[in-house]
């Protein structure tokens, strides 16, 4: 290793300390700091994403979501955040509404709240939570193969299922949420499935713990900007969801 790999492999080192500090960097801010040229920044965030260590954004990077665990883990993981965060999305639910509910472990949640709403139809492609609303609501189960990671139904079956959709409410399951970046997620035909719901629905939501926010996964679903409403904990930081406000979504927080 000649001293210009050993400065770019150092500078990558601190870069990757001020992802796990911040979860965003700015191209021009570390260009001051390293006193380099934004072009070698760029260069690094490049070679840096390409390896998974972070996901680049306009004028920078954000630090990657960390793995989650199969849908069947993360459903038992955390329950009183995720009940209050149901609590509080369920309030937007109202009688006659079509609600599309996608794979997410507050979904699963939220799904266990609804039984005191009556007159409502609700389609999934995740089949725990279908099971939850089988003698609560009119229920629509989307078909296909079963993604255990995922814990829905993903692909050609399930994209042509929902694309006889027009749901009034979309609750979106975020993998990552940044105002940049936008909703994304982990897996690709996850993604995909969830984009196509969201743009057919009238009104989107999403919820979002702590760790999720300010991140990005792989592979995008819609901009924030498309995102009506965002429910977030409690003692979320200000700071945290001014940028995504900035875009007129709503954001909620849970009680």
């Amino acid at each position: 290793m000649n001293a210009s790999d050993f400065l770019v492999q150092e500078r990558q080192v601190r870069i990757r300390e001020k992802l796990a500090t911040s979860g965003r960097v700015l191209a021009g801010d570390l260009a001051l700091e390293f006193s380099v040229s934004e072009d070698t920044i760029r260069r690094d965030l490049r070679e840096m994403a390409a390896a998974g260590l972070c996901r680049r954004v306009y004028g920078g990077a954000l630090a990657p979501v960390p793995p989650t665990a199969p849908f069947m883990e993360r459903a038992a993981e955390q329950p009183e955040r995720k009940h209050s965060l149901a609590r509080a999305a369920v309030q937007f639910i109202e009688q006659g509404m079509l609600v599309f509910l996608d794979a997410s472990s507050t979904n699963l949640a939220i799904a266990r709240e609804i039984s005191s709403i009556s007159g409502i139809t609700v389609a999934t492609n995740a089949p725990l939570i279908a099971s939850a609303l089988m003698d609560k609501v009119d229920l629509i189960l989307i078909g296909g193969t079963v993604d255990r990671r995922v814990g829905a139904a993903v692909g050609g079956k399930a994209l042509s299922d929902v694309a006889l959709l027009r749901p009034d409410l979309c609750i979106l399951g975020a993998c990552g949420v940044e105002a940049q970046a936008g909703i994304t997620a982990f897996h690709l035909e996850d993604a995909e499935l969830k984009r196509v719901i969201a743009r057919r629905s009238r009104s989107v939501m999403t919820t979002a713990t702590a760790e999720k926010l300010g991140t990005a996964a792989p592979h995008d679903v819609i901009a924030m900007a498309e995102c009506g409403r965002l429910v977030v904990e409690q003692d979320t930081a200000a700071e945290t969801i001014r940028d995504i406000e900035a875009l007129g979504v709503e954001v909620i927080f849970a009680a």
